[in-house]
């Protein structure tokens, strides 16, 4: 598999690796754009301009965007991040220059028509909605606010719906303007495809955008606190969030392999201790996320108002045994599993090109998967431990808490548990 990055005279990136044995390929544009890069007043509006971009161009209708893509079979979608808004396909190899036509033309050629805009205002007020109708959604995204209140990377990203009510065609073509500039742009393609043919439509499609502007992102201070929520639910939502190192640190891998050996599967020690021995709960997991200079470690779980005490105080116990205790073995285990997961992510060709973009997102290169490994072989026990110990040693995090919480626990007896 060869790996090959070609940069545009304006900044348009084009990574691509060729996956032999394959008869399909996986392409899509990653924008550096999503709710971080938004003023308060255009808090939603990354997303609601993905939702556009699939409502008609100056040469496709929506529908025709649907039928162009799924008459080959193919699948076409979007999504929007905190950091990054991605428009991608899955085709067979022979359709390629197709997709690539039809993902163009949706990035670049909205026409932003008033009654679609009117039309998909309603589609995401819902999806606001289902969201505020889901705990174990809504929970995150109070969280995210807590951890990083009063500014953009603490936003939700669905936005508020006073914001989606006000939307107009000016303001998505104003985020167009001000974001979507070649320099922060990338063409991923990965599967089976003709190399020298993409490199030459890419340029014809994008080489003669104009570069935009520099932006500088506002800097992520994590401030901590805590938000609950009473509601007559079934269970307490509980979700706490520890600041963690961002992407470009090395550290990463390690809060990585922590949380990953606390909570990230059957054997891990949450899920141990909690579910399998005492039954408190159903769900429980530790997962580590990271942006360009933040980074949060979080832990999640769903039980009774009556078990809610009982499950945050042995969750802060194993968060300080973590720093006395953890094995050789458990690290060996999260080490494996967080290997595994990266391999096996890769036999697919949309999982191999968003990974390429993201790596050309973060370090302007794709780095070696041997220079991965082993950068994930270097975290030691040792280093787990000390991780755990600062993580343990925390004077402000983030807690979230939604349901019947009348009886749960505040953040300051939290924090009391972890340092007696």
């Amino acid at each position: 598999m060869t790996v090959d990055l070609h940069e545009l005279s304006n900044g348009f990136r084009i990574v691509t690796e060729d996956m032999p044995g394959l008869k399909s390929a996986a392409l899509g544009i990653w924008v550096m754009a999503g709710g971080r890069h938004e003023r308060i007043d255009q808090n939603g509006i990354a997303h609601f301009l993905e939702h556009m971009a699939f409502k008609g161009t100056r040469r496709r209708s929506a529908l025709q965007i649907a039928e162009e893509i799924e008459d080959v079979g193919g699948y076409i979608n979007a999504y929007t991040s905190r950091e990054m808004t991605a428009y991608f396909a899955r085709v067979l190899q022979d359709d390629v220059p197709l997709a690539l036509d039809v993902i163009s033309d949706i990035v670049l050629n909205p026409v932003f028509d008033e009654a679609e805009i009117e039309v998909e205002r309603g589609v995401i007020l819902q999806e606001i909605g289902q969201v505020l109708d889901t705990p174990d959604d809504v929970v995150f995204d109070w969280l995210q606010e807590v951890a990083y209140p009063e500014q953009p990377l603490g936003r939700t990203i669905l936005g508020p719906c006073e914001r989606v009510s006000s939307f107009g065609r000016a303001d998505l073509s104003s985020f167009v303007a001000e974001q979507y500039g070649p320099e922060k742009m990338i063409l991923s393609v990965a599967g089976a495809f003709d190399r020298s043919r993409v490199l030459a439509e890419a340029e014809a499609i994008f080489g003669h955008l104009p570069r935009g502007g520099g932006e500088l992102i506002e800097p992520a201070r994590f401030a901590g606190g805590e938000r609950l929520e009473v509601k007559p639910l079934e269970q307490v939502h509980f979700a706490l969030a520890f600041e963690t190192p961002g992407y470009r640190d090395d550290e990463v891998y390690t809060a990585q392999i922590y949380s990953s050996a606390l909570g990230g599967g059957m054997s891990s020690r949450l899920f141990q201790e909690i579910r399998e021995k005492r039954g408190l709960c159903y769900t429980i997991f530790a997962q580590t996320g990271a942006y360009a200079d933040t980074g949060m470690t979080t832990i999640y779980a769903g039980t009774s108002a009556e078990q809610i005490g009982e499950l945050t105080g042995l969750t802060m116990d194993e968060l300080k045994r973590a720093a006395d205790d953890m094995t050789e073995a458990e690290i060996a285990r999260a080490r494996a599993q967080m290997k595994a997961g990266l391999l096996m992510g890769l036999e697919s060709p949309s999982n191999r090109a968003e990974r390429l973009a993201r790596l050309v997102a973060i370090w302007g290169r794709v780095p070696a998967l041997d220079e991965v490994v082993c950068r994930i072989d270097a975290v030691t026990a040792d280093k787990v431990r000390g991780f755990a110990e600062r993580i343990a040693g925390a004077t402000s995090p983030a807690l979230t808490m939604y349901g019947p919480v009348d009886r749960a626990p505040r953040l300051t007896e939290l924090r009391e548990r972890l340092a007696a």
